[in-house]
């Protein structure tokens, strides 16, 4: 079972091949993950994580297509992909410089073939980009982490779940960070 930490940096990860594109922490495997094809057999990974990578790949559209082409040629039938991110509407996203692609529930769910076969029965607008790219990831789970001002007012029932939702939508540094489990469909 081959397990990898993508974009890994510091946060080496035991029982994972530890993958950066820079060698400053000593990863396992030193890779650039915006040069495609990675150094991975395909079909060979059971599991993926990328905690705070995925904003830093792909500037150029093209080239965050072929990380997520990459992505589903290396993964197993069935592999798991664990992704964190910055909300792209909070200081995590906007204070880095090297952030370079906004990332949410909404461009993840463009590369899941039933949500492209949907969009297309229903006439939806959205760009099948699981199509477009042969690519297939259900999106198996969905969180998101608020920032600590939010959640103390949420939990002490300062404001209600559906003024939280109307925040998320209308103001930013309501939501923190992000995760998905997607799941690869071969």
């Amino acid at each position: 079972m081959i397990k990898l930490n993508l974009g890994c940096g510091q946060n080496l990860k035991e029982g994972y091949i530890n993958v950066d594109k820079f060698n400053s922490f000593s990863p396992d495997v030193v890779c650039d993950l915006e040069v495609t094809p990675w150094p991975f057999e395909s079909n060979s990974v059971d599991e993926i994580t990328m905690y705070h990578v995925l904003e830093h790949l792909g500037a150029d559209v093209n080239v965050f297509f072929a990380v997520m082409k990459e992505m589903y040629r290396v993964c197993a039938p069935g592999a798991v992909i664990h992704i964190a991110v910055p909300h792209p509407r909070s200081d995590s996203f906007d204070g880095d410089p090297t952030h370079v692609r906004p990332i949410n529930q909404y461009v993840m769910s463009l590369f899941s073939k039933k949500r492209n076969l949907e969009c297309q029965e229903n006439g939806w607008p959205d760009t099948p980009l699981a199509t477009y790219l042969d690519v297939d990831f259900d999106m198996a789970h969905f969180s998101m982490s608020l920032t600590p001002h939010w959640t103390e007012k949420y939990s002490s029932g300062k404001v209600s779940t559906e003024e939280i939702d109307f925040a998320i939508q209308t103001y930013f540094n309501v939501v923190q960070e992000i995760k998905f489990d997607l799941i690869a469909v071969k």
